[in-house]
């Protein structure tokens, strides 16, 4: 047994990582992060899927002219990168008002929670 699984069940040092995690306020923080990722990710790849289709069956709509050599296909490609950043932003945006409040007050009781097992161990060890 490696010392990262030591003490994930019973009452070792990790025993309120099992305790957090079955916590309401870490299954609101998944949900959040989880309505957040799963709707972005199935909306980007079916964009990315859109690009490679249009790019596979519609050579010739990718291939008109917008300006001088700059073409359909190449805006659209070009636009992935922009959405890749949006997204970032967006998540970016999003964690600070929704996930990081909520993580940071979980971290907050756990740590709490550690200082005082700390101290109590070690005031039983004098």
């Amino acid at each position: 047994m490696s010392t990262t699984d030591q003490g994930l069940e019973g009452s070792g040092p990790g025993s309120d990582w099992k305790e957090v995690q079955e916590s309401p306020d870490f299954t609101q923080l998944r949900h959040r992060l989880r309505t957040f990722v799963f709707p972005m990710t199935v909306l980007f790849l079916a964009w990315y899927l859109v690009y490679v289709l249009l790019a596979d069956y519609a050579p010739k709509f990718m291939a008109t002219k917008i300006a001088g050599n700059f073409n359909v296909g190449l805006l659209i490609g070009l636009l992935q990168f922009v959405t890749t950043f949006l997204i970032t932003w967006l998540y970016v945006r999003y964690a600070n008002r929704r996930l990081d409040p909520l993580s940071e007050k979980i971290r907050t009781e756990l740590e709490g929670e550690k200082v005082q097992t700390t101290a109590t161990a070690e005031g039983d060890a004098e």
